[in-house]
């Protein structure tokens, strides 16, 4: 725990503008990221009598080891700024929401030359025209149904529309009239985005219009006695009646509203968002989060405006926006959602009327969520805590192991050896740390070597963290400059670790000894584990516990979970550790064992799938993916393209002399000594599918 003392700033050094500041901790990590209208009045009352502070802020604030700001022109600037090093460091002691599930919009891609209306979920992609978001897919697909009839536009994937181009037959939907199949031509390019842009229209709120329209071509039929089609214009505005019933009018035709509700209590928030676009609500949405930082009902609003849109421009960015109390500074904030739509936007607490009745609703969600969320939670955060205690007694720990870090070794009778490192943290699985290895130090199966080599690879990269960040310097005699020399061998400049697969390649250590500045961003292998734990028994535990010493690493704890018995094994003890059956720990360790075995399996498994896919054209230099298709489908397989001649080669449109005899060169070579045999049916495997040899 750090004295705020020791990084307090001089008097007078700290700028009293508008600004941002980080706080930092010893690892050079950001843990908060704030603003503040002056500076000098805001950081300084971090330094304040630890005594006076809130819990949330004395926790911070003595888990930081320095502060830095940056200033700016304006509060504006501020916003943007914050939110934009909120999202780049991901400081773990700023409001965070988090969806409980991800959901799913209506999505027009405005961006083909063939709009097509389709589900979508995740982040928005540049070009497409999104509407929501919805609670469930299905209720999307019902409302694109009834709307086809009146907009049939392409619903279909990119495949199946190509499919219908070669053969000229248009998919169901095209028979039966739900799409206008511009795949056979039935309609321009320019017609079918005419289309798109109608149903985006009628998505958007103009719905009256359309209509109105359709009504009145409705009558006209009926009056010439076009009984058919004048039935055919009734069904369609039935069709578009059904469609718009779905959402509910609350608000006026012309309101385009996002209302905002919070519902609190100390440890934790539920946000609840309503989506009214023409004065029906067309989507709706929830977060949860916990509050690491203490805030009130103001700035968990504009923590949540920051979220909604900071990504968004234009429209995306509604005309009103109501609340349930108005940030600190919400001129600044009006300004920002200004500025990201491009007009006018008014942000407001709702005072009476619709508009207060409809928060009144959200208001209700909210509180409904967060009930929801503590109902689920109460258990799991019970059992996880007894869990990690169970864990820290049985293997003699002084605290609970708040992360671990779990490796395992995979293979296939030797081959495509790897190996997986999964992450827990407080007992949730923490993906964004899992790491992937191959094996590279040594050929065949040797799970205890293979497990060696990953442990010191990984720690190894921990420690060329630590020298990088300063908290190490070497000293003349090659002691750390932060404490005595701890057991084992002094770590002095380390040697690189091989690279991690899927973590790029190791940080190379500085020649120098100046420390250097860290940008803040979470690192890769930089943070170390409470405890690992390795699969397998007291051979596997050895060689991990080897590897750390060597290393010189003695305050990291290590044990094997083994499968036969999920008996628990220590370095150095003969007996195993014996949890009980019904123990909350053991389950833990389990899930952990489980997830590293589950997450190498599917590594290996993938990169043996890539080497039985593994064409011999794969070695001709220059030949692209292109031309290699276009060989096989002229020759039909790799067998009879290997039987060809240069001169025969040579025909295939785009293939050189050159590269036709490059081509057999590289086939000659991989030539298969002797035909495949189906060993269970004794078929011989004639090689006839071009994708592989």
């Amino acid at each position: 725990m750090a004295d705020p003392s020791s990084y307090r700033p001089k008097p007078g050094q700290i700028p009293d503008s508008p600004g941002v500041y980080k706080f930092r901790d010893e690892h050079r990590r950001v843990i908060y990221v704030g603003k503040a209208k002056n500076l000098r009045q805001r950081v300084a009352n971090y330094f304040q009598d630890l005594a006076n502070l809130h819990p949330r802020t004395r926790t911070m604030v003595t888990t930081a080891a320095s502060v830095e700001w940056t200033v700016v022109s304006t509060e504006v600037e501020a916003l943007q700024l914050e939110y934009s090093w909120i999202k780049e460091f991901d400081p773990r002691f700023n409001v965070k929401y988090r969806d409980d599930k991800s959901y799913p919009y209506l999505a027009v891609t405005l961006n083909e030359e063939f709009p097509r209306v389709q589900v979508m979920r995740g982040a928005k992609k540049k070009g497409v025209r999104y509407f929501g978001p919805y609670g469930h897919a299905w209720a999307i697909r019902e409302t694109v149904d009834l709307m086809l009839r009146v907009f049939p536009v392409r619903t279909c994937s990119a495949g199946v529309f190509k499919n219908a181009e070669r053969t000229g037959r248009p998919c169901l939907l095209g028979y039966i009239g739900k799409c206008s199949a511009p795949c056979v031509g039935r309609v321009t390019p320019e017609e079918h985005r005419d289309l798109a842009e109608d149903f985006c229209d009628f998505m958007a709120g103009r719905t009256g219009t359309y209509i109105r329209r359709l009504e009145k071509d409705m009558m006209q039929a009926a009056e010439e006695m076009e009984y058919e089609r004048a039935a055919r214009l009734r069904d369609d505005a039935g069709a578009l009646k059904r469609a718009m019933e779905k959402s509910a009018v609350v608000l006026a035709d012309a309101t385009d509203a996002d209302l905002i509700a919070v519902a609190e209590d100390e440890l934790e928030a539920a946000l609840q968002i309503f989506h009214v676009r023409g004065g029906r609500v067309r989507g709706q949405r929830g977060w949860v989060t916990d509050k690491v930082e203490a805030v009130d009902t103001s700035g968990l609003v504009e923590h949540a405006l920051q979220q909604l849109y900071g990504e968004e421009r234009g429209d995306a960015v509604p005309k009103e926006v109501l609340v349930p109390a108005l940030p600190e500074d919400t001129e600044a904030v009006s300004q920002w959602l200004a500025e990201r739509r491009g007009s006018q936007v008014s942000l407001r607490i709702p005072q009476r009327g619709d508009k207060k009745d409809l928060m009144a609703t959200v208001q209700r969600n909210a509180q409904q969520a967060l009930g929801l969320h503590k109902t689920k939670r109460a258990s799991d955060l019970t059992t996880r805590s007894r869990a990690l205690e169970e864990i820290a007694e049985a293997l003699g720990l002084d605290t609970a192991p708040l992360r671990i870090e779990c490796y395992d070794i995979s293979h296939l009778q030797g081959d495509d050896v790897v190996a997986s490192m999964v992450v827990f943290e407080d007992g949730l699985a923490r993906k964004s740390e899992y790491r992937r290895f191959q094996i590279k130090g040594f050929e065949g199966q040797d799970d205890v070597r293979s497990m060696h080599e990953v442990i010191g690879r990984r720690f190894r990269r921990y420690l060329q963290e630590k020298e990088r960040t300063g908290e190490w310097e070497e000293q003349p005699t090659g002691t750390p400059a932060d404490g005595p020399a701890p057991s084992g061998p002094v770590p002095g400049p380390v040697p690189a670790a091989g690279p991690a697969v899927g973590d790029g390649e190791p940080t190379a250590v500085a020649k120098d000894t100046e420390p250097r500045e860290d940008d803040g961003r979470p690192k890769r292998f930089a943070y170390p584990p409470q405890l690992v734990v390795v699969d397998g028994g007291q051979p596997q535990v050895a060689a991990a516990k080897r590897a750390l010493d060597e290393l010189g690493i003695d305050d990291i704890a290590v044990c094997g979970l083994a499968k036969r018995l999920e008996e628990v094994w220590l370095p150095d003890d003969d007996d195993p550790v014996v949890l009980p059956r019904s123990s909350e720990g053991l389950y833990l360790l389990q899930r952990v064992r489980d997830e590293a075995h589950r997450f190498a399996i599917t590594y290996q498994r993938a990169k043996r799938a890539k080497r039985i896919r593994t064409s011999p054209l794969d070695d001709v230099s220059g030949l692209g993916e292109t031309r290699k298709q276009a060989l096989i489908k002229h020759f039909g397989s790799v067998k009879k393209l290997r039987q060809a001649t240069i001169d025969e080669i040579c025909e295939v449109p785009g293939i050189g002399r050159r590269t036709a005899e490059s081509v057999a060169a590289a086939l000659a070579s991989t030539a298969p000594a002797a035909p495949a045999v189906n060993t269970a049916t004794g078929e011989i495997i004639e090689e006839d599918d071009g994708g592989s040899s």
